[in-house]
Order: C-alpha cells, then structure tokens, then sequence
C-alpha cells in the first residue's frame, strides 16, 4: 500500500461478460474504485500517525533537544523556534477538516472548544514567528507554578500569548515533532460549554501527533520543565527597561 499511495488508480470494466454481469459488474468496479481512491488518498495526506511520524523523523534525522534550562533575560535574546503560518482557512470547519486528513487526533476538550464561538481563525495570511520556552527558563524555581504567574513572567520578558489558532495550525504544521514532546500553546483560554477553562497542547506521545486540553486556569500547577509555546510581544518593552521603570516608580 505505501508504494502505491499518492498514486493515481485506475479500474477497468472486464470484457465479454454476460449484459447482467455488465451492469452489476460496472457498479462493483466503480464501488472499489472510489473505495481505493479514498484509501491511497488517505494514505498520502496522513502526517500524523505514529508511524508518518517516525519516517519524518529518520528521514530528517532530527535530534532530541536538549538545551540547557538557562534563565533568559528577555525575548529578544532568543532566537525564533519557528515560522507558521496562520489565516490559512478560511473558517473552523476548513481547519477541523485538514486536522482529520492529516490523521491528527484531537483530544475531547481540545475539540471542544475549536468548535466554540470564541474561537475565531484569522482573516488576513501572516507569518508569525514562534518560540519555546520552559518555565525553568523564565526564571522559576520551584517544581511547579501557576499558570496565571508564568504567563506574567513571560509578558514581563518580552513574550506575547498567541491567538488561539496558533494551536491547530502548529499541529499541521510540525509534523516532525519528537516522541515525548508536548508543548503548551501560551493563549487567553477558551472556556468549554460547562465553563471550564481550557488551552491546548501539541503532543507526541508515541502513538501519533495530537493536540489536547489542558487546564487554562489562572491556579493551575504548571511543572516548571513544561515547555510553552509563545509569540513575541511587540507591545512589551525589553525586560530591563521594564525594571528600570519599577525602580525610579519605588
């Protein structure tokens, strides 16, 4: 099957049938034809199952990141992780459709507030370039931290939260994301239909790329070795001028 995916099938009717044979023959053919299209189909689009994504990965021979939780000073010290591109659909159902083609699995609070109207995809195609960071990194020291502080820490450094979209489309948009990597997307959360706060998550677990729920709340006890995905905030001022200010204010 995998030689053959991607490739253009054709079926052909068998000559020097009986006329009865003729007719219910076409329609079983052409039955198995759509059926193998839709198959080998499916099969060339799929980037997410486990096994797209271990060839993605010996194909690429990407190593395992590895860099050392070094407090940064601002967001204008590190370099971009990544460029995505958003803006790409042109409404929600687009996107869920491209999650389903590329075989992506979509946890239940994930897919639940993909489909609230609080969550928007955006008008305008743009680039927007993406950066990773733990919450060691940002300068905690205990095991854990609340989510609402690490979000204050990282605006403070420089760091934006993203647009809700930011999520879906990095999970179709990295699909050589190693085994075990699970990165919090930094955005406002969107609450489900019963009111739970919730921010997504872009997996690889080993059975294959996901995007998921997590708990959005402002209290909830974020690991300090999570790794968080955040933009660059062009409205924040560099972290030392930001001290200097709090400074001359005391």
């Amino acid at each position: 099957m995998g030689r053959t995916a991607g490739r253009k099938v054709s079926c052909h009717a068998i000559q020097g049938r009986s006329p009865g044979w003729h007719h219910g023959g076409i329609l079983i053919v052409a039955t198995l034809c759509i059926a193998c299209t839709l198959l080998f189909a499916s099969e060339a689009v799929a980037q997410c199952s486990a096994r797209d994504v271990l060839r993605n990965q010996l194909k690429l021979k990407q190593a395992p990141s590895d860099r050392p939780q070094v407090p940064i000073k601002s967001a204008v010290d590190l370099p971009a992780w990544k460029t995505i591109r958003i803006g790409t659909f042109a409404n929600f159902f687009a996107l869920s459709n491209a999650l389903d083609a590329a075989g992506c699995g979509i946890g239940s609070s994930a897919g639940e507030i993909l489909a609230r109207p609080t969550f928007t995809v955006s008008a305008t195609k743009t680039s927007v370039e993406l950066f990773t960071v733990s919450a060691a990194e940002l300068g905690f020291r205990t095991d854990a931290a609340l989510l609402a502080d690490i979000y204050a820490r990282a605006k403070r450094l420089g760091f934006g939260l993203a647009a809700a979209e930011l999520g879906p489309q990095l999970r179709l948009q990295y699909f050589d994301q190693p085994i075990g990597e699970f990165l919090i997307i930094g955005m406002e959360p969107i609450r489900t239909w019963q009111g739970a706060p919730v921010i997504l998550n872009v997996a690889n677990g080993g059975a294959g790329l996901i995007l998921i729920g997590q708990d959005g709340s402002a209290d909830a006890q974020i690991p300090v070795a999570s790794r968080f995905v955040f933009v660059r905030s062009h409205e924040t001022a560099p972290a030392e001028e930001q001290e200097a200010v709090t400074l001359v204010g005391h």
